[in-house]
């Protein structure tokens, strides 16, 4: 019950934060777009989820080609937790003016980064 209960929390906080400021290779992705393509954030955000659908089935496709243990159980946990909480922080992106999204998005990269760097 506790695998399940921290798998739909997971799911929860990956699809708001993935709703909110993009998800996978939202790092690279979302601030290349405003930075090298010129969009504004929150069309970088939006795009971003989009690339991932196409980027996400590709990987998945290569992993199981290769016979690479994909946990079912936990894609079905997450992933319907994390779709639901996407819904939400695409709403509450659309919400946010772009600068304030942008800021939310740096304090992200910040945080996770130091932590990466202390923790690695």
């Amino acid at each position: 019950m506790k695998y399940i209960l921290l798998a739909i929390l997971t799911g929860l906080a990956a699809g708001l934060l993935g709703g909110l400021c993009g998800v996978g290779g939202g790092i690279v992705m979302v601030p290349a777009f405003v930075a090298l393509l010129g969009m504004d954030h929150k069309p970088a955000v939006a795009t971003s989820m989009a690339v991932i659908i196409v980027t996400a089935l590709a990987g998945t496709l290569s992993n199981a080609r290769a016979n690479q243990f994909i946990d079912w159980k936990v894609v079905a946990i997450v992933g319907l937790s994390s779709a639901i909480a996407a819904w939400f922080g695409s709403d509450l992106m659309r919400g946010l003016s772009n600068q304030t999204l942008t800021r939310i998005f740096g304090c992200l990269l910040v945080v996770f980064g130091t932590r990466m760097l202390w923790k690695g």
